[in-house]
């Protein structure tokens, strides 16, 4: 397909940030942040600019206080020492010509007291994600996992300090470098854990009707806008409207999240970043709500799951996608966006390197010409 027609190739400006192509490198757990500190390092700033020919980078989940912290060896924007490791790697980004918005992080209940120096996880309220497990480092230095540790609700005093973090975080994010932030509001993590009816069972203007539950999504969002400067378009939000990944359910969740949507559209974000359900039996996320998700949000519209390039230019042909998400993908094929331009055949990662290690695995897999 001549490039200029290809759907794919078609510039589009964030805001004021102008992308060469709809292709983005979503967010990605790898867990190699160096040790102690879970700081960012050269290792990973060399795996970022590989793929900088992504229209959009969005670093993996980079959590913006100790107890939003749910895996072991993920990074952190917390500390001066993960601010300078972070810079490392929006400048090697910069340096290959790309755009990188940091993925903030808080877990909630999703995690260990292991991980949190002994306290328990904090949610929206003291329920647990059962038969939900998490990664910790084993006393002989392997991953391992474990249950989730019951957690325990926050007080509202508490709820208003976590925003403090996160507006903390978007100001660590730019110090670092990154063109924008982006919030994880999905599958199950703290935002989520305030939404989804079944993990909130709160009776404070937290918690109970719709309104309530969305309330703490608004909180969070209008702070990662002052956060970063007030220019709302470097904010992004990530959403899983039908996942029920990690436990969180809701009992209307179209209902809820076209308000989200439209709550977002009138805090003026730059985008929306759909997580679909993709694994086997997923439910299915119908065409009709994308397009009543699409007349709800005036902004940018991503979409990720098992997306190949044909899907992804019927999607963005039809204009309910802005952009498209290619996860599992990027891990094996770093330059992802010639590949999906020439039509090239992808290589497959190797499942056993995705977690933990170091260079094997994560910055190994070769270009199109080398291989």
């Amino acid at each position: 397909m001549p490039e200029q027609h290809d759907p794919l190739f078609r510039p589009l400006t964030l805001g004021s940030l102008p992308l060469p192509n709809r292709i983005v490198m979503p967010p990605m757990t790898r867990s190699r942040a160096s040790q102690p500190g879970d700081v960012p390092n050269a290792l990973m700033a060399e795996y970022y600019a590989q793929r900088a020919s992504a229209g959009l980078i969005v670093s993996e989940g980079t959590w913006i206080s100790p107890l939003g912290k749910g895996y072991a060896w993920t990074p952190g924007i917390h500390t001066p020492a993960q601010v300078d490791g972070w810079r490392l790697v929006t400048d090697a980004v910069h340096a290959a010509g790309g755009t990188i918005f940091a993925q903030l992080w808080h877990v909630g209940r999703l995690s260990h007291a292991s991980l949190l120096g002994g306290q328990p996880p904090v949610s929206s309220s003291a329920i647990q994600a059962e038969g939900v497990n998490v990664f910790v480092a084993e006393a002989d230095g392997k991953p391992g996992f474990v249950q989730a540790s019951m957690p325990r609700a926050l007080s509202v005093e508490e709820i208003r300090a976590v925003v403090d973090d996160y507006r903390q975080a978007a100001g660590n994010a730019v110090a670092a470098g990154f063109d924008g932030v982006e919030l994880h509001a999905a599958n199950g993590y703290l935002v989520n854990q305030f939404i989804d009816s079944n993990a909130n069972d709160r009776g404070d203007q937290y918690g109970g009707s719709l309104e309530n539950r969305l309330r703490f999504l608004g909180e969070v969002a209008r702070a990662l806008v002052q956060g970063v400067g007030g220019d709302a378009k470097r904010v992004g939000v990530r959403l899983a409207p039908l996942t029920t990944l990690n436990g969180c359910v809701d009992a209307d969740p179209e209902t809820t999240y076209l308000a989200a949507a439209k709550l977002l559209g009138e805090i003026g974000v730059g985008y929306i970043h759909i997580a679909e359900a993709d694994w086997d039996d997923a439910p299915h996320m119908p065409l009709d709500f994308k397009q009543r998700l699409r007349a709800a949000f005036p902004g940018i519209l991503i979409y990720a799951g098992k997306y190949d390039g044909a899907r992804a230019r019927e999607a963005l042909d039809a204009g309910w996608a802005d952009m498209i998400a290619f996860g599992r993908p990027f891990v094996a094929n770093p330059d992802l966006p010639a590949r999906l331009r020439q039509g090239a055949p992808l290589a497959a990662h190797d499942r056993d390197t995705l977690f933990g290690g170091g260079a094997h695995g994560l910055t190994d897999y070769p270009a199109l010409q080398a291989a």
